[in-house]
C-alpha cells in the first residue's frame, strides 16, 4: 500500500511540475527586448493592425464622450487613455517588442558603424 502511495504522489507532484514548466518559460520571454523573427511578424501582421484600429476606435469614443469630459474636466485624460494608450503601444515600440518606448539600438548601431567607418578610412 505505501509503494501505491509513494507512486501516486510522484506522479502528482510530476503532473503539477509539467503544469508550473510552461508558465515560467512563458514568464522568462516575457521581458525579452530582443524579439525573434516569429514574434516580429506576429507584431506586424497581427499587432500592429490591431492596434491601429484600437486607436481609431479610441478616438471616435473619445470623440463622443468629448462633451462628458469637457463638463467633468477629465477630457485630457480620457485622451490619453483612449487614444494615446493604443497609439503609444502601436507606434512606439520596436517591432516584436512588448514594452514601448524608443531604444535607441538603431542610433547606437548606426554610431558604432560611423566609428568603425572613421577607424577603416584612417588605417
Amino acid at each position: 500500500m505505501k509503494i501505491k502511495d509513494r507512486a501516486r504522489r510522484a506522479v502528482a507532484a510530476l503532473m503539477v511540475g509539467c503544469l508550473l514548466w510552461p508558465q515560467l518559460l512563458w514568464a522568462e520571454e516575457a521581458i525579452d527586448e530582443s524579439p525573434n523573427e516569429w514574434a516580429m511578424a506576429g507584431d506586424l501582421l497581427v499587432a500592429r493592425p490591431l492596434g491601429v484600429v484600437l486607436t481609431v476606435g479610441g478616438a471616435a469614443v473619445w470623440l463622443v464622450s468629448l462633451p462628458f469630459t469637457l463638463l467633468s474636466g477629465s477630457a485630457s485624460e480620457a485622451a490619453g487613455t483612449l487614444v494615446g494608450g493604443p497609439a503609444e503601444a502601436t507606434f512606439m515600440r520596436c517591432l516584436g517588442c512588448r514594452n514601448t518606448g524608443y531604444t535607441g539600438k538603431d542610433a547606437e548601431a548606426i554610431k558604432r558603424m560611423n566609428e568603425r567607418n572613421a577607424e577603416d578610412s584612417d588605417s
